[in-house]
């Protein structure tokens, strides 16, 4: 994919098509905990229900989705000062600083407007790629998750990470 310039914005609606592609292909399938093959309409159901606390972005580039981030406030009164992130970026696009520029977004509305502390993920411990961008923006391996979810047939470990507000 040609390396033209990224549009954020917030998800809608007419972004569930272009979900459903990304993370159906199975390279991006394989690296997240969404299974394959899920409908556009399962992503619409799976974002609506707008809430304060949780904000999903994609990257455009020339209209089509080649990434997706979301953070989401915790909702339990003593880990409100927590948000978890996850994301998403298309196999032809990564590498060109789509994730770097989906996660400073959310990394500054966390910082800035959501007043969060800590914000957490989870990563499969050989994703070197996100692991690379992650600990760039801050984050720090907390703990290794052994045996943390199923891939490819296989158990896969998963590294628990945080940064807390600088």
């Amino acid at each position: 994919m040609s390396s033209s310039i990224v549009h954020l914005e917030r998800y809608a609606d007419r972004h569930a098509e272009g979900l459903a592609a990304l993370y159906g292909d199975p390279a991006v399938a394989r690296q997240v905990l969404q299974l394959p093959y899920q409908s556009a309409e399962q992503w619409r159901q799976r974002l609506s229900g707008e809430r304060e606390g949780r904000i999903g972005l994609v990257a455009l580039r020339q209209g089509q989705v080649v990434g997706s981030a979301s953070l989401e406030q915790q909702q339990r009164i003593r880990r409100q000062h927590c948000g978890a992130l996850g994301m998403g970026v298309a196999r032809d696009c990564q590498g060109q600083g789509i994730g770097t520029q989906l996660l400073t977004a959310l990394l500054d509305l966390a910082d800035n407007w959501m007043n969060l502390q800590r914000v957490e993920l989870t990563v499969f411990s050989d994703n070197e790629p996100a692991l690379a961008l992650y600990r760039k923006l801050g984050f720090e391996e907390e703990g290794l998750l052994r045996r943390y979810a199923l891939r490819d047939g296989v158990f896969v470990d998963a590294y628990s990470m945080a940064r807390f507000k600088p």
